[in-house]
């Protein structure tokens, strides 16, 4: 008796452990996770990009209350908030058309906790899936709810390209930066780039040697300094004055060559005129005699 008693016991503690831990028991079986899409996820609008190219193929949420809370600022008088929840609310609808299966609205109702935020980790509490966001706030406070958190933000930040030091770009000055020389541009990525030596060159393309990169919570910096040319005209410039040096010494020793040359010749002359002169004095005749 106390031997079925022992294996009915660890019949239910083994039953327990699964219930408790279904959900990933059927992920490892290939069960889709459930993602959860909040206001900022769906306003942003790139989820339509990245459920297109099958990139996620996971069961996506939308809860009731988040398109409640669009289309209360759809109706608002904010003009810019109104256009952007009007957004929001067309991404809904194309991941329904792009994804029939693979949306669905959650209409469960959290009337204990009255903020958008708390009813999302809530929500993803309960149906053990991840939140799909783009508020930094509220990625932070799920992160120390225990919900996996899934940022596209970061996810584009991990996606661009490397830019190393001592690389040399082609940057279009876009406005003056913080300090007085500084200017301000962007690579093809949307990396902002600050340019020392930048600000009297606003409105040009303008090659940019890298010098260092950093790294903050908005995204990522590189900085870089503007690769001075010399033009044609300062190399001419810089070469005259040598090239009439060089010719000036080179005179120099044609002359002394020639100087040189002609003194040999000039003394063979004078001895030569002196012997002469010598001579027509000894023939010359004694007229008083």
């Amino acid at each position: 008796m106390a031997d079925i008693l022992q294996i009915i016991l660890l019949v239910f503690i083994a039953w327990f452990l699964y219930s408790q831990k279904s959900e990933h028991m059927a992920q490892l079986f290939g069960k889709q996770r459930k993602i959860i899409l909040d206001s900022c996820a769906l306003i942003d609008g790139r989820v339509v990009e990245i459920v297109s190219s099958k990139f996620v193929g996971d069961e996506l949420v939308i809860p009731q209350f988040i398109l409640s809370e669009l289309q209360l600022l759809a109706d608002g008088n904010d003009s810019h908030k109104r256009e952007r929840a009007r957004f929001g609310l067309d991404i809904a609808h194309q991941l329904q058309d792009s994804a029939p299966n693979k949306v669905t609205i959650d209409r469960t109702v959290f009337a204990e906790a009255p903020a958008t935020d708390d009813k999302l980790v809530l929500l993803a509490k309960k149906l053990r899936a991840q939140l799909y966001t783009t508020d930094y706030n509220l990625a932070k406070v799920a992160a120390v709810e225990g919900i996996d958190v899934l940022n596209v933000n970061e996810l584009a930040q991990s996606l661009r390209p490397i830019t190393l030091p001592g690389e040399t770009l082609t940057i279009k000055i876009i406005q003056k930066g913080s300090n007085r020389d500084q200017g301000v541009g962007y690579l093809d990525d949307g990396t902002m780039i600050v340019v020392d030596g930048g600000a009297r060159h606003v409105g040009k393309s303008m090659p940019v040697i890298v010098t260092r990169m950093h790294q903050t919570v908005a995204g990522k910096m590189v900085f870089g300094q503007i690769k001075e040319h010399k033009s044609q005209e300062q190399t001419q410039k810089v070469e005259l004055p040598e090239n009439s040096r060089q010719q000036k010494h080179s005179q120099q020793r044609h002359e002394q060559t020639q100087q040189s040359q002609q003194q040999p010749k000039q003394a063979l002359h004078n001895r030569l005129h002196g012997r002469l002169n010598r001579a027509m004095g000894r023939r010359r005749p004694n007229v008083n005699g």
